[in-house]
């Protein structure tokens, strides 16, 4: 089988340069390309600005021509680029990893319309340990049943921008449909002044942000007596850089399709 040919979106960021590491360090993954918004990056050698010795593949700007270069094209970037990217994977029948988040409803449509033309993996985290958390929740969102209140904590580093997390959304979506519920019916993402009680069957939100933590999510189902915590502590962003590379690997060569984690983990 051929190599995978990977092109990164976004490479002179954190997670960019992480990405390029891996797709260098991962058998059967081949560095296309990588393009930066910043002028100073143009040019530069894609392995000196990941830490590596050069390859001979240098930073552009050009998204089009890296979506025709590349089998897969992975972004964790902004919205507004992502869905342009993924505009530019459908009319190119190309393959997309997406783990941006903070997506808005207009947004999240337009991803879903390109994957009706192009195989997309989306993911609001990349990570093999959240996705088993998802399916955990889920299950003890059913088991439990409405008599446990269930509340979502995260915290973030102080750049971060979307709140609540991509991630702590998710596991909204999986306790909501634990209890077969739409999310968007039950959710309360903040609480201020004299709210009184708590309703039954909500699904509570609490955001942190402060210093550098890479991604701490904890879902509390509190019961009368007794309360059940479910969480993941991400210490090393390289944990989703190395989740995307084997999203992309999966991803070559399927059918269009809106594709998640569970699907390449097989979870």
């Amino acid at each position: 089988m051929s190599e995978c040919r990977i092109g990164i979106v976004g490479c002179g960021g954190r997670m960019g340069r992480m990405l390029i590491a891996e797709v260098v360090g991962t058998t059967g993954a081949m560095l296309a390309g990588g393009t930066a918004q910043a002028a100073t990056l143009q040019g530069q050698d894609l392995g000196s600005l990941a830490g590596l010795a050069p390859l001979g593949v240098t930073v552009g700007n050009d998204a089009v021509a890296l979506v025709q270069a590349s089998d897969v094209v992975i972004d964790f970037t902004a919205p507004a680029v992502t869905v342009r990217l993924a505009a530019l994977a459908a009319e190119a029948g190309k393959a997309l990893v997406v783990g941006t988040t903070g997506l808005d409803p207009a947004q999240t449509a337009a991803i879903q319309a390109a994957a009706r033309q192009a195989p997309i993996v989306w993911s609001a985290n990349m990570s093999l340990g959240v996705n088993l958390l998802l399916g955990l929740v889920e299950q003890a969102a059913a088991r439990l049943g409405p008599d446990y209140d269930i509340e979502v904590l995260e915290m973030h580093h102080r750049m971060k921008v979307d709140a609540p997390s991509g991630t702590a959304l998710a596991l909204g979506h999986a306790a909501a449909a634990g209890r077969q519920v739409p999310l968007d019916e039950v959710w309360v993402k903040s609480r201020d002044g004299h709210t009184g009680a708590r309703a039954s069957g909500t699904i509570g939100f609490a955001t942190l942000r402060g210093g550098d933590v890479v991604g701490d999510h904890t879902v509390m189902f509190a019961g009368l007596g007794e309360r059940v915590e479910l969480g993941h502590k991400a210490s090393d962003r390289r944990i989703y850089a190395r989740g995307a590379v084997r999203a992309a690997l999966w991803v070559k060569g399927r059918p269009p399709g809106l594709y998640g984690m569970k699907d390449v983990l097989g979870l």
